[in-house]
């Protein structure tokens, strides 16, 4: 597999000098013998070249096989399995070092979805081929202006046959553009705004647009109504600041704009049917190692030569 040349042993998979870094599962602090969830600010792609096993993305398990491909964005919960010999290459990249105009179409700042996909055939073949000349260049350019705009087209490249992918998780089957665009715009204000309000009024008049239109659009996409989905993000960023730092519950209420902690408890044993504390301490143990229900091609392998330099 490809790697670059000069990266500190066990180390998070952070970009290199260029905003691109290349690397393989075991050689990052990402394959501990008991791993915990952590965020990384940055993006990540991971592809699986061997072994059955499991990657948990905010709280969610994902099940990898050879060919499997997630996508873990930025400030995401992450955590993979222990299963022996799950092996992937992960691809990481600065979440400001491509512009719109690099990758029209591509919803880089979609920071809740998609993020998984089975490859087969020429989808397969594409990818690899594009993750493989990536690694490529990683390793043999370290420096220069040139090389840094050559590795940030190349994953321009990679994403945008990524976004050709064929998704099972597609969200805005049957519905408008106008819905579309709207729960998109709200998505976003969403992101921003999670701490400081949690009134689905605020948010419409910043859309500019009624909370019935509001509602509508997010029944439309989520099957969720708009104050569900906004209790549905706080929620989330409570469970992450829960699994991966040492806040107190109490700062953790304080951040999501809960002035008592009482409020905050009561409001995450709504939404998560446990206390932040018993939470914690879940999130915390060890993940059961797991194997995949359709074990037919364990010992498969994405060919080595295909993502080996040169």
């Amino acid at each position: 597999m490809v790697t670059s040349t000069a990266r500190a042993s066990r180390s998070a998979p952070a970009p290199n000098w260029a905003g691109v870094g290349m690397y393989t599962l075991p050689e990052t602090g990402l394959a501990t013998p008991a791993p915990t969830p952590r965020r990384l600010p940055y993006h990540l792609l991971a592809l699986t070249t061997a072994g059955h096993g499991t990657v948990e993305i905010d709280f969610v398990l994902q099940r990898c096989r050879p060919g499997t491909l997630l996508w873990v964005r930025p400030g995401q919960a992450l955590r993979f399995g222990i299963e022996p010999g799950l092996d992937a290459t992960l691809v990481s990249w600065d979440r400001d070092l491509l512009s719109a105009a690099d990758v029209t179409g591509v919803p880089v700042d979609d920071l809740p979805g998609p993020n998984r996909w089975q490859l087969a055939g020429e989808d397969e073949d594409a990818v690899i081929t594009e993750v493989a000349q990536l690694g490529v260049d990683c390793a043999r350019h370290t420096s220069g202006a040139v090389a840094a705009a050559l590795l940030r087209h190349q994953l321009a490249v990679l994403l945008l046959r990524i976004a050709l992918l064929p998704s099972s998780d597609d969200r805005r089957a049957g519905t408008t553009s106008a819905e579309s665009r709207t729960f998109a715009r709200f998505r976003r204000e969403l992101e921003d705004g999670h701490p400081h309000s949690r009134r689905v009024e605020d948010y419409a008049a910043r859309l500019g647009c009624s909370v019935r239109t509001l509602t509508r659009a997010c029944l439309a996409v989520t099957g969720r109504t708009a104050k569900q989905v906004v209790d549905d993000r706080v929620a989330l960023e409570a469970r992450r600041l829960l699994a991966c730092t040492e806040l107190s519950v109490a700062e953790i209420g304080r951040r999501l704009g809960f002035g008592e902690p009482t409020n905050f408890g009561r409001f995450f044993h709504r939404e998560a049917g446990l206390s932040p504390g018993a939470f914690r301490a879940g999130a915390a143990a060890a993940m059961p190692a797991q194997v995949a229900d359709d074990v037919a091609d364990i010992g498969a392998r994405v060919p080595t030569q295909r993502l080996a330099a040169d």
